[in-house]
């Protein structure tokens, strides 16, 4: 039997039904429009109804007989009197009309006085960059109108520029870093500072757009985030720069946060990490935050450096397979991890030349995170032992076949010890904390296209994923839960997320708070 066609209406019943809808509000607009009058004097009667209502309430009761009287009174002269009703119901709706007129004052069209005065200011100052004598009609000029610079604009509540849209002449070299950066100090400058700007040059139309950001968020701990095997939250940045959220605890309440995740794996193109920054300004955070998301799907092998303890947590916990601060066990854990990198090559290539899928033991994540390696590497040199860095190359080379992932950080004074493999296989980077513009752009390769905070908080900087975009990266609270300064909301908050511990630990200082949360992991 043929097949027969579905009717129309279940066809292309959608756009039937949307062109009703457009049709409908189409008419209701138009009713609306030519009813206004009808409804301006129905609002009004009832004003002056509620209004006589009111007058009737408030009227004592041994008044109200004369004031019907009155009323009385004058309905009759106005019945008596020529054209008297025709005349009372003019008067009428005209006083309806009057009191149900719209009285919503009407928004402000432009900016105030005080307003035009930052934005003549910012457009004088910036004459000197943006015309030259030879132009015959500049743009900017001494005393010239700003509206044709300025096309659009926003404020805050303090008054202060929130947005603003520049355009300048084609002749300006926007093409050049010296002179972007002297026309984003000066509106920086001028706009007020305190404050983190981002500058969107369009060059093919000759316009400028600067936004005043809002800070990003400091109050978000640590915790499990809604991530796939193989991404990895690096931290928190702006809406506008990623196209993913993901919902974040904050106390009882919760909500969406735009997050920066680093992708790992065989399919990875930036598969290892450097991080630099300047004492205290969160570098270990960091660390620890990758960490306790490695041990969800993967083992972790950790190297402290500086020597500090700030990886006491980890030890002997389910997944951690080191975490070694003296040079000797640095050597033998890295030693080990080149070995097994090698040795999940082989099998893996192995059993893609007898046809049969990679073993298991090769499909685990191995973790190798290093925190300040330099420090080691002295005193590598000093004991005449080899360099730590130097058993990198082959996780480095290799470690994404493999299944291996380094991090490195390390701290400005220290960047000049890392070695050329740590350099060039490190293509995810990340920048914490106080930096100038040459320090940025030697590690992340690029300038960011925002100027830096004036209170830096610890876990706060940059971030850049391969050759894509600078953002602004905002690190989870992820501090040491056995540290006496660390609150217990924070504390707590990282014990629950280790693993349970599978081997005891050294014998090391641990807060009182801290020891029963401990034994209970």
């Amino acid at each position: 039997m043929a097949r027969r066609p579905l009717p129309r209406i279940l066809s292309n019943g959608s756009a039937q039904i949307a062109r009703s809808r457009e049709l409908a509000r189409t008419a209701a607009d138009s009713a609306t429009d030519v009813l206004q009058p009808l409804i301006t004097v129905a609002r009004g009667l009832r004003h002056l109804a509620g209004a006589a209502q009111r007058k009737w309430a408030e009227t004592p009761k041994d008044r109200r007989g004369p004031l019907l009287f009155l009323v009385a009174s004058v309905i009759l002269v106005v019945a008596l009197v020529s054209y008297g009703p025709l005349l009372a119901a003019i008067a009428l709706m005209a006083a309806a009309a009057w009191y149900g007129r719209d009285r919503t004052p009407p928004a402000p069209t432009g900016p105030d006085e005080a307003q035009v005065q930052r934005l003549q200011s910012l457009y004088e100052a910036l004459v000197p960059y943006f015309s030259v004598a030879e132009d015959p009609a500049p743009l900017f000029a001494h005393g010239g109108d700003w509206e044709k610079a300025f096309p659009a604009h926003e404020f805050d509540e303090d008054g202060r520029v929130s947005r603003l849209l520049v355009r300048y002449p084609a002749y300006f070299r926007d093409g050049e870093a010296i002179c972007r950066a002297r026309i984003e100090q000066l509106l920086q400058a001028k706009s007020g500072r305190g404050r983190e700007y981002h500058f969107a040059w369009e060059q093919e139309g000759n316009e400028l757009t600067v936004t005043v950001l809002p800070p990003l968020p400091t109050d978000i701990a640590a915790q499990r985030f809604v991530t796939a095997p193989g991404e990895t939250v690096l931290g928190f940045t702006d809406p506008a720069d990623v196209q993913r959220t993901l919902p974040l605890g904050f106390g009882e309440a919760r909500r969406d946060v735009p997050p920066v995740v680093w992708r790992t794996g065989a399919r990875s193109t930036e598969p290892h990490l450097l991080a630099a920054g300047e004492p205290g300004s969160g570098l270990s955070t960091l660390v620890r935050s990758i960490a306790l998301q490695a041990l969800q799907y993967g083992d972790v092998v950790i190297v402290d450096g500086g020597g500090t303890g700030e990886y006491a947590c980890l030890t002997g916990r389910d997944g951690v397979l080191a975490v070694e601060s003296g040079l000797a066990g640095a050597l033998a854990s890295l030693e080990w991890a080149a070995h097994e990198t090698e040795r999940r090559l082989l099998s893996a290539n192995h059993a893609r030349q007898a046809g049969h899928p990679a073993p298991e033991d090769t499909k685990n994540p191995l973790w190798i995170l290093l925190d300040r390696p330099g420090t080691l590497g002295h005193l590598a040199a000093a004991d005449g032992h080899r360099d730590p860095q130097d058993l990198l190359e082959v996780p480095l080379r290799h470690g994404r076949a493999a299944g291996v992932t380094v991090v490195v950080a390390e701290q400005f004074d220290g960047l000049d010890t890392l070695g050329e493999a740590v350099l060039q296989h490190t293509r995810a980077r990340v920048v914490l904390g106080s930096a100038t513009g040459p320090q940025l752009e030697a590690v992340l390769g690029a300038p960011p296209h925002t100027t830096p905070p004036q209170n830096v908080p610890p876990g706060r900087g940059y971030a850049r994923l391969g050759a894509g975009p600078v953002l602004r990266l905002q690190v989870p609270a992820t501090p040491d839960p056995y540290d006496d300064a660390t609150s217990e909301t924070q504390r707590r908050a990282v014990l629950d997320l280790l693993p349970v511990r599978t081997a005891p630990a050294d014998p090391e200082p641990v807060p009182a708070a801290a020891e029963p949360a401990a034994a209970e992991g």
